[in-house]
């Protein structure tokens, strides 16, 4: 059964015509697939969307590489069962292709089993050369 529009499943990569899974609108393969195989994000608000994007896909790999050495932990564990539905920008502060800093509120919209939920962070990035990376985030 293929995943509802925006959401995916433990592991599933979205075909490259189907819209892409952080809710912008575009498709996977113009919006967070070139991000997710190594191009480096433009801004910070499309560095969150991929990392949303590789946390529905469970990505591991591409999260701890854009997240910051100064705070990345040793490892990322999933939650079994915790799908990711949606995502909503609610804020951005800075965090354009020629700013060092930036700040990205969103809220990321879940089901795990019968459960839903949210979960609302602030996140702060910092771009070094031309790659963003994520800092740290506080969750609202």
């Amino acid at each position: 059964m293929a995943p509802e529009r925006g959401t995916a499943s433990e592991n599933e990569t979205p075909q490259a015509a189907a819209r892409c899974l952080c809710s912008s609108g575009d498709t996977f393969e113009n919006c967070c697939r070139p991000l997710l195989q190594g191009a480096p994000a433009p801004t910070a608000e499309r560095l969150m969307r991929s990392r949303y994007t590789a946390f529905a896909m469970e990505d591991a790999e591409y999260l701890l590489r854009t997240w910051h050495p100064t705070t990345r932990p040793h490892e990322i564990e999933f939650e079994p069962g915790l799908q990711w539905r949606r995502l909503l920008i609610v804020d951005r502060m800075a965090g354009g292709p020629f700013d060092r800093q930036g700040v990205v509120e969103f809220e990321a919209f879940w089901r795990q089993g019968s459960q839903r939920g949210t979960l609302h962070e602030r996140s702060s990035f910092v771009r070094e050369g031309r790659d963003w990376f994520y800092t740290e985030g506080e969750v609202r």
